[in-house]
């Protein structure tokens, strides 16, 4: 017979390695956390219930990242066409989720992390004319809307447009909190609209705050240590190691 407390002592012990860990990612770069999160919990609980898990460390770290700093008014006048298009087709994206197999946007989302920051690394530069920064900005948030719902992950491609637009690292930081926060209640309210939000699962990811938010602490002291050219190799080499993730992450799923 399976020792039931044994199995729920080890999944809470793990769980908060996960997000704890997850959090210095996120504070150090400023993305990464559900997609580590929801990659490594659903091996162990599914990808539905890995979904609600990340719904409040989720959230309340992005509200963190985006209210910490100066630049909150101008960004918002800059990006809400962005901002408001992640959020319109997210709902889109959580649908085809439970219609495809699992792990198939895995694969699509993983591919595009590597060839983008393989490209950058290799000295590529992408630039947007200011003449088209608002058509790409909305064509960039309608399909980030739609990978947030598949994989729970709000980074591509709305990390690359805000890259391209050539924010500075702290403006930088506090637009992908600002897209994260949208996304996050997004998200949430998507997943409870498809009868996904469990309660047991929703107090699970209120108690897995306090490992994330700790995690975040000790990323953002490390980044403030690091030079604005050795932040932007940090950001594309997470990038890069997220997609190397998610690619075989995807095969196992579909497998």
């Amino acid at each position: 017979m399976t020792d039931l407390s044994a199995v729920d002592t080890s999944l809470i012990l793990i769980s908060i390695l996960v997000f704890t860990s997850a959090g210095v990612v996120k504070g150090l770069v400023g993305f990464g956390l559900p997609t580590i999160c929801l990659g490594l919990m659903t091996v162990f609980v599914g990808v539905e219930k890995a979904m609600v898990l990340i719904l409040w460390p989720t959230f309340l770290t992005n509200l963190w990242q985006a209210l910490s700093g100066e630049h909150l008014k101008a960004l918002f006048a800059r990006l809400w066409p962005f901002l408001f298009a992640a959020v319109a087709t997210l709902a889109a994206g959580t649908f085809v989720l439970t219609q495809i197999a699992e792990g198939a946007a895995d694969l699509i989302l993983g591919a595009l992390m590597v060839a983008y920051a393989v490209s950058m690394l290799r000295g590529v530069v992408f630039y947007i004319p200011k003449t088209r920064i608002v058509p790409v900005g909305i064509a960039a948030g309608l399909l980030n809307g739609v990978f947030s719902g598949l994989t729970g992950s709000y980074s591509v491609p709305g990390v690359m447009y805000l890259q391209a637009l050539g924010l500075q690292r702290d403006e930088l930081i506090q637009a992908m909190g600002l897209l994260f926060l949208f996304s996050t209640v997004a998200l949430a309210a998507s997943l409870g609209s498809f009868g996904l939000m469990g309660g047991r699962e929703a107090l699970a990811s209120l108690a897995l705050v306090g490992p994330a938010l700790s995690g975040v602490w000790v990323g953002q002291w490390a980044r403030q240590r690091a030079s604005e050219n050795t932040f932007r190799r940090l950001i594309l080499s997470a990038i890069l190691l997220l997609g190397l993730y998610l690619i075989p992450l995807g095969l196992w799923r579909l497998w």
